[in-house]
């Protein structure tokens, strides 16, 4: 059983759990809160009112936020002859093919994000075990099997998200670090929530959106208002 430190129990004093806050105040409060002593990811839960085990209830998809992740994300690149001279020039950080799949299949996961060409997946689907349960399989719904490798590439650097939802139907995503200023969170945070419901599924009934939940690597969760985060939802 873990032990909640003294720290994080006065962290979680600063939280009203029978309070939903207005997006600017959750986001001050996890400010507030932080006690770590190195710069804290900020994370994002969404409780959607879907049901993942039917096909045609799945959300998924991928956002770039305005203002980036805040890290450098590692971009490795699944390509041949010109797109991998393409891929080079639009500032991906490994390139290769059978090459990558090799060192990949040796262990290697020295890499954020996967991209591939269409004509490469012969190659790619070698190694899907190893990438899926991962989150790193390229997937063409989220635009990271695409011959336009320049945009993914760039997109990917720029601090491009992607977003699935998990058997509970919740989404977990992060939107920036702890130090961004709290408009430039605002920002992400909105655009993440606008993606998913840009994302909503025809089958899905009722309230889509049901619980919005804001939180650092090491800080409470904050819930947040979600009429505060219209017209988004």
């Amino acid at each position: 059983m873990s032990t909640i430190t003294k720290k994080h129990k006065e962290a979680r004093a600063k939280v009203d759990r029978t309070k939903n806050y207005l997006l600017k105040e959750a986001v001050g409060i996890i400010k507030d809160a932080s006690y770590a002593k190195f710069d804290e990811t900020v994370d994002v839960a969404v409780r959607l009112g879907v049901d993942p085990r039917h096909a045609d209830q799945m959300v998924r998809g991928a956002v770039v936020l305005p203002n980036g992740l805040g890290k450098d994300v590692k971009v490795l690149v699944f390509a041949k002859g010109e797109k991998e001279r393409e891929a080079r020039e639009a500032g991906a950080d490994y390139v290769g093919a059978e090459d990558l799949v090799a060192k990949i299949q040796g262990g290697w996961f020295d890499f954020d994000t996967a991209i591939a060409t269409p004509d490469m997946m012969g190659v790619v689907g070698k190694i899907g075990k190893l990438l899926g349960p991962r989150g790193l399989m390229p997937n063409p719904k989220v635009g990271t099997v695409t011959f336009d490798v320049d945009r993914a590439v760039k997109e990917s650097k720029a601090g491009k998200v992607e977003f699935r939802v998990e058997k509970a139907g919740i989404v977990h995503a992060p939107v920036g670090k702890l130090s961004f200023a709290i408009d430039k969170l605002q920002e992400n945070i909105l655009a993440l929530v606008d993606a998913l419901v840009k994302a909503k599924p025809p089958a899905a009934k009722g309230n889509y959106m049901k619980k919005v939940t804001l939180s650092s690597t090491m800080g409470p969760g904050v819930p947040i208002d979600l009429t505060d985060l219209t017209p988004q939802i």
